[in-house]
């Protein structure tokens, strides 16, 4: 035992339980594309505090989902968030942690803006999203 372990002394460092790590601003990240025709997977250099995705093709309805389309039921099984063409759901907010966002089309080619605000917490540390609401 180090002389640290016995006075009770920890390391404070950014990690998923950490909640610092999300109570501070995000470093910005910003990205888009005018060519979705399928899905794009966008991944992220650490983990989230929170992502924007913005639908600038509104005559075409864009998913939004944490695993691929074709990983377990997520379209079957309705596991993703329609930015649909009306003008009240061409963008959302959400406040989530992850390490990458996927977003597909039905069909035709659409335009999308993403910001997301990253933590300090490296992707290496966050667990794959999947199960119950996300791929079942």
């Amino acid at each position: 035992m180090s002389r640290r372990d016995y006075l009770g002394i920890k390391q404070y460092s950014a990690g998923l339980h950490n909640v610092g790590s999300y109570q501070v601003s995000g470093r910005p990240w910003v990205t888009a594309s005018v060519g979705l025709v399928n899905e794009d997977r966008l991944q992220f250099p650490s983990v989230t505090k929170s992502i924007t995705i913005i639908n600038t093709t509104p005559s075409v309805a864009f998913r939004v989902h944490f695993n691929s389309s074709s990983a377990g039921r997520v379209i079957d099984g309705d596991h993703y968030i329609t930015l649909s063409t009306d003008a009240e759901a061409v963008s959302i907010e959400l406040n989530v942690k992850c390490k990458e966002i996927y977003l597909s089309l039905d069909s035709g080619t659409g335009a999308y803006q993403v910001v997301a605000s990253l933590t300090g917490i490296d992707e290496s540390q966050m667990y794959a999203l999947t199960g119950s609401g996300l791929t079942d």
